[in-house]
């Protein structure tokens, strides 16, 4: 199996080039802990949201924490993916999905709005808390993690 080559890449020396089954899974380990994250909120926030707004809160704090997570999985996919298959295109791609998604979520989120749904209060409090979450866990993983580095001044 061909790999990613480097002086000291650490736990990415063995990463699947493009085209090789798993090269897209192997550049998603930093979307664990943050799923973790946002699932122990949507475990406290929900019953709570229940318990103090209703059935109607409950139900926007679960969509708001669902928007978060599907959205940062949805970039999270596609960055893999354009690095998978050739690392110029991530910044393209990336910019591209955030464009899109900010689009579709301005779009769903008047809609929701228009409609005068009394959990709109609830799904933005979520949105910001998992926004919150899932920045401190993914920041935590990065920070965890080994950097890979290469020394220039071996062989040239």
């Amino acid at each position: 199996m061909e790999t990613a080559k480097g002086a000291d890449w650490g736990p990415y020396a063995e990463q699947p080039v493009a085209g090789q089954p798993g090269a897209i899974r192997a550049r998603l380990p930093h979307l664990r802990l943050p799923l973790l994250a946002c699932a122990g909120l949507a475990v406290i926030a929900v019953p709570a949201a229940a318990a103090l707004r209703g059935p109607t809160g409950a139900v926007g704090v679960a969509g708001g924490i669902a928007l978060v997570v599907v959205s940062y999985l949805i970039s999270g996919f596609s960055v893999a993916w354009a690095d998978a298959v050739h690392p110029r295109l991530i910044m393209s791609v990336g910019l591209v999905t955030y464009a899109t998604k900010i689009v579709i979520l301005g779009v769903v989120m008047s809609a929701v709005a228009a409609a005068g749904w009394p959990g709109l209060p609830d799904l933005g409090a979520a949105i910001i808390a998992a926004v919150v979450v899932w920045t401190g866990a993914h920041l935590t993983w990065a920070l965890r993690t080994p950097v890979p580095t290469v020394d220039r001044s071996a062989g040239h």
